[in-house]
């Protein structure tokens, strides 16, 4: 087995065989993630409140593994459309400010009509401090 699996208990890790982030060699990659609410186990209506789900819920995998989001270094971000990526921008940018990750950005139909955001993550964990 190469790495150690992190799983949130989604239902869909489980539908689609995979795991929300895998630890591998000091890296650590996350899943694409959508804006699922798992408190409420709903989608949000709006793409704002789905994209800081997306990023809260990376968050919680990254702390998982060891690493945080100033721990970035790549972000794939898939939007549904060009409005509504002019609406998360500023999600996108707080979260991403502190580790300034390479990032692509693509329009892209989603896997359910109510998805409106999915983000895919690469960090490396943060080196063990000196002592």
């Amino acid at each position: 087995m190469i790495g150690e699996r992190i799983f949130t208990g989604s239902p869909y890790e489980d539908k689609a065989a995979y795991a929300r982030a895998v630890v591998v060699d000091g890296w650590v990659l996350v899943s694409g993630t959508t804006g699922f609410d798992a408190a409420a186990f709903t989608f949000p209506e709006d793409v704002e409140t789905q994209c800081e789900n997306c990023f809260r819920n990376i968050a919680w995998a990254l702390g998982q593994a060891g690493a945080g989001l100033e721990d970035l270094v790549r972000v794939v971000i898939y939007v549904a459309s060009q409005a509504e990526f002019e609406r998360i921008l500023p999600i996108i940018r707080r979260n991403c400010e502190a580790a300034r990750p390479a990032n692509t950005t693509i329009f892209a139909q989603m896997v359910q009509p109510h998805m409106r955001v999915e983000i895919e993550a690469t960090a490396r964990l943060p080196k063990p401090a000196a002592g």
